[in-house]
């Protein structure tokens, strides 16, 4: 099929960007087990930054390498005006590719939609309350279902129903609202969606859901350690607090945009009992961090070589796209 030079470079920048995804995206999922592990003997909130800058690895390694080598070549090195044929292997790999995309974005419309209904009906039935503390707005909401949870991205608010209410005592609400405010404060919400807007590895199968759950438990634990910072009493406070909403019955989360406190099945036993000892995970052991010293050290090598080899570099990028348009 001859295709047109704009054309051809769109098909070019899919399938190469299918292609360093999906192999970055299956080594990715290779070491996850082992950097979760690595993980949890870090501090937790340093432990969420890691996992989900290892979520993000791939699409933004396959992505910068697109935009930052593969275009360029092509614009400096490629006759414009020209017609060229694209191999079978290059068209399949670019619909995956736009697959990917489409999917992933179709997933965040999906999203915001949802979110933006779930907002308008709270808005409709809630009512805006004062807190002692005053760490964030809040809304009551005239709901018997039990909830309390941080709604919105970007002018996020706690949502407490009714229920909820009435039966936590003064202390423990405040320390589930500073729970809350953590999360808030670490745009944990707009993390969720950004989740949603990277691809999977295939069209078919995400295969990140390790690295997500992982992110989603560490999330939890930094948000617990921020609102009690070491406190023994707020500690107590926030566990009685997880352990009398629990026994309500937790609701379903009703959207990606709502971050619950205590969101399905991530382990509510290791976080009231990580609550009751009093208990944070240590620093990351020496070796680790300077593992991730040497990591940086490489890569910001590897950008010095490029920049003065950038010509060569260039060329030996068209080639590749030269071979795989073939």
């Amino acid at each position: 099929m001859n295709l047109p030079y704009f054309l051809r470079l769109v098909c070019l920048c899919l399938a190469s960007f299918f292609l360093l995804h999906t192999a970055l995206g299956l080594a990715t999922w290779q070491v996850a087990p082992a950097a979760i592990r690595l993980a949890e003997k870090m501090r937790a909130r340093a432990a969420a930054r890691f996992v989900f800058f290892l979520r993000l690895l791939p699409v933004m390694l396959a992505t910068i390498l697109v935009l930052g080598l593969g275009v360029p070549s092509y614009v400096w090195l490629e006759p414009p005006g020209m017609h060229e044929r694209m191999g079978f292997a290059c068209g399949a790999a670019a619909l995956l590719g736009a697959a990917l995309w489409s999917i992933s974005i179709g997933r965040v419309m999906h999203a915001a939609l949802r979110s933006g209904r779930y907002a308008r009906e709270c808005k409709r039935i809630g009512r805006e309350i004062s807190t002692e503390s005053s760490l964030v707005p809040a809304n009551l909401l005239d709901v018997e279902t039990p909830l309390i949870a941080l709604a919105g991205i970007f002018r996020a608010r706690v949502l407490i129903s009714r229920k909820v209410m009435d039966e936590l005592t003064r202390g423990e609400l405040e320390a589930a609202l500073r729970h809350e405010n953590a999360h808030r404060v670490a745009r944990d919400n707009l993390k969720r969606f950004v989740f949603l807007l990277a691809p999977g590895i295939f069209p078919v199968m995400r295969g990140f859901g390790g690295l997500e759950r992982a992110w989603a438990r560490f999330s939890e634990w930094a948000a617990d350690d921020q609102a009690t910072g070491g406190d023994s009493r707020l500690s107590l406070l926030l566990a009685a607090a997880l352990v009398r909403v629990a026994r309500m019955g937790a609701a379903p989360q009703p959207s990606m945009a709502v971050t619950p406190l205590i969101a399905g099945d991530l382990g509510l036993p290791a976080r009231v009992d990580r609550l009751l000892r009093g208990e944070t995970a240590p620093p990351a052991p020496l070796w680790s961090r300077t593992a991730l010293v040497g990591t940086l050290a490489v890569l910001a090598s590897a950008l010095i070589v490029g920049a003065m080899h950038w010509a060569t570099v260039l060329r030996a990028a068209h080639e590749a796209l030269e071979r795989l348009l073939s």
